[in-house]
């Protein structure tokens, strides 16, 4: 089995991964949930505002942390 290493992995990519992933993951379920409500406005607004936080993540990931 083999061991990924993270030593290179900086602080500040650590912690803005994490930050984006947990949004992205929340606004993702709050859609599906509001779309399991019948309430699809909502979940179409969860959904798209998903879908902005993963393109900032990558935007902002590919922009501060290249190298």
């Amino acid at each position: 089995m083999d061991l990924v290493n993270v030593s290179e992995v900086s602080p500040g990519l650590f912690i803005t991964g994490i930050v984006f992933i947990m949004l992205v993951g929340s606004f993702l379920s709050l859609g599906v949930l509001r779309f399991f409500q019948l309430k699809k406005r909502q979940g179409f607004i969860y959904m798209g505002s998903s879908v902005l936080s993963l393109v900032a993540m990558i935007v902002i990931v590919s922009t501060w942390f290249s190298e």
